[in-house]
């Protein structure tokens, strides 16, 4: 295909596009995985990340390296206690999903957002640790738990890779 062309950061316009959508980052400890969060928050219009207990924080050389830089252009706060930020969220009539592999989990594929939220509230996703998921305190503040289908021998994927799938899904009834 002749003018199929591969488009360069230059070809790239921004656009100011914001979904009503945030993400609680709970305990979340590799600078590598907090500076592809910011990606992905800048690019996929995510309105706000909140960076809860020890999660890894700016100003640090490894999220900026990750992250291209977008943690200059993505709206976000450190919070230090994430049940304390859920519960304000629920207060402002967020619904609240969590990313996670529980016993009631259900497949996010299988999710019709638009039957979820009704009322199109605006939606908070929490992601947890690497190593520990979301703590239970902030599963039983959720109004939907959801995974990601695993068909290999893992069960699970990096915290990034699964909050990009997520943010797709979610954003696509957004």
């Amino acid at each position: 295909m002749k003018d199929n062309i591969q488009l360069t950061h230059a070809n790239h316009k921004s656009s100011e596009t914001k979904f009503p959508l945030c993400i609680v980052a709970d305990n979340i400890n590799s600078p590598n995985n907090i500076g592809s969060l910011f990606r992905l928050c800048d690019a996929m219009g995510i309105e706000k990340l909140y960076l809860c207990g020890d999660t890894s924080t700016p100003p640090s050389p490894k999220i900026n390296k990750t992250s291209r830089s977008t943690e200059k252009y993505v709206n976000y706060k450190h919070c230090p206690n994430a049940e304390d930020r859920v519960k304000k969220l629920i207060h402002e009539d967020y619904y609240i999903v969590s990313l996670e592999i529980t016993s009631t989990s259900i497949a996010i594929n299988s999710i019709d957002f638009n039957n979820a939220i009704t009322d199109k509230k605006p939606v908070c996703l929490i992601l947890g640790s690497e190593n520990a998921g979301i703590d239970e305190k902030l599963l039983a503040l959720s109004d939907i738990t959801t995974h990601i289908p695993m068909y290999g021998n893992n069960s699970s994927m990096n915290v990034i890779s699964a909050a990009s799938i997520a943010c797709y899904e979610i954003t696509r009834y957004l």
